[in-house]
C-alpha cells in the first residue's frame, strides 16, 4: 500500500428489484447498510467512509451512520445493468477532482452485513504484499462444476458444465472451487482506472467461512442473515453468561 490514503467506499444504488429498499431496511436494529458503514470506519487505516449513490434517502441515512456523501452516483451508474466497476472509476476520479486521491481503493459493500472486521483486515494485508492489483473474498462453493453442477442443450439433455478426464464419484474428491463473495475488495486505483474489469490482472483471494459471507439480494437472503445474527448475539449472551458465573464463583 502506498502512503496515500485507505479509502473506504459503499456502492449502494437505489432501486433493487430484487429486494425493495435493502439497504436501508434495518437488520438487526441497524440500516443494512450501517452495517458496511461501521465495519469501513473501524478498520484500522481507513481515513474516511464514501457512500456512492444515486438515492437522496440512502444518502441521508448513510450521513446519520458517520459516512460521506461528497457526490451523487450518474444515473447512468445507477441502473441494475450498469457495471459496479464503472461506479468504482467514478468515485475515484471525482474523489481525484475534489482533491483527494485514493490512495488504497477498499469497497465494503453492503450486502454483506455478516463480514467480520478481521475479513477486511486480512484484505488489506493481503494486498499490502504488493503482488496484487486486486484482492477478494472467495468461499468454498456447495455446488462443483466437475461433479455436481450441470447445463442442459436444447432438447434438456444434461451434462456436467466441466467434464474430468477421470471418473468423481464424490464433491470431496473434486478440485476445489469457490464462490466470490462481497465481503471486501481492496484494489489499485491505477488498476480500476487502466483494466477492463477485476481479472484483467493480478487477483489474490482471501477466504472466508461461509457463514461470514452471505450476500443479501433477496428476502430470503435477508431472513437467513437475521438468523444468524441472531444466533451470533445468542452465543455471545450465553459466553459472557459463563465468564460471569465463573467470576462470581472464582
Amino acid at each position: 500500500m502506498t502512503g496515500e490514503p485507505i479509502i473506504a467506499f459503499v456502492f449502494a444504488r437505489g432501486g433493487s428489484k430484487g429486494l425493495p429498499g435493502k439497504n436501508v431496511r434495518p437488520l438487526a436494529g441497524v440500516p443494512l447498510i450501517g452495517h458496511a458503514i461501521r465495519a469501513a470506519l473501524s478498520t484500522p487505516g481507513v481515513s474516511r467512509c464514501v457512500v456512492s449513490t444515486d438515492d437522496p434517502e440512502i444518502a441521508a441515512v448513510a450521513r446519520a451512520l458517520g459516512a460521506e456523501t461528497p457526490f451523487v452516483r450518474p444515473a447512468e451508474l445507477a441502473t441494475d445493468t450498469a457495471a459496479e466497476w464503472l461506479a468504482w472509476r467514478h468515485a475515484i476520479i471525482t474523489l481525484a477532482e475534489q482533491g483527494t486521491p485514493v490512495g488504497t481503493f477498499l469497497s465494503v459493500p453492503a450486502t454483506a452485513p455478516l463480514r467480520a472486521a478481521e475479513d477486511v483486515a486480512a484484505c488489506l494485508a493481503a494486498y499490502s504484499e504488493g503482488d496484487a492489483d486486486i484482492v477478494i473474498t472467495v468461499t468454498e462453493a456447495h455446488r462443483n462444476p466437475w461433479f455436481n453442477m450441470v447445463r442442459l442443450d436444447e432438447a434438456g439433455n444434461a451434462e456436467l458444465v466441466m467434464r474430468p478426464p477421470v471418473a468423481i464419484t464424490s464433491r470431496q474428491a473434486a478440485p476445489p472451487v469457490f464462490d466470490m463473495t462481497t465481503v471486501a475488495y481492496v484494489a489499485n486505483p491505477a488498476f480500476v482506472l487502466n483494466a477492463d474489469g477485476l481479472f484483467a490482472g493480478r487477483v489474490r483471494a482471501v477466504v472466508v467461512p461461509p457463514e461470514r459471507a452471505i450476500d443479501i439480494d433477496t428476502e430470503l437472503d435477508f431472513r437467513i442473515a437475521e438468523q444468524l445474527i441472531a444466533d451470533r448475539d445468542a452465543a455471545r449472551d450465553a459466553e459472557r453468561a459463563d465468564e460471569a458465573i465463573a467470576e462470581e464463583s472464582g
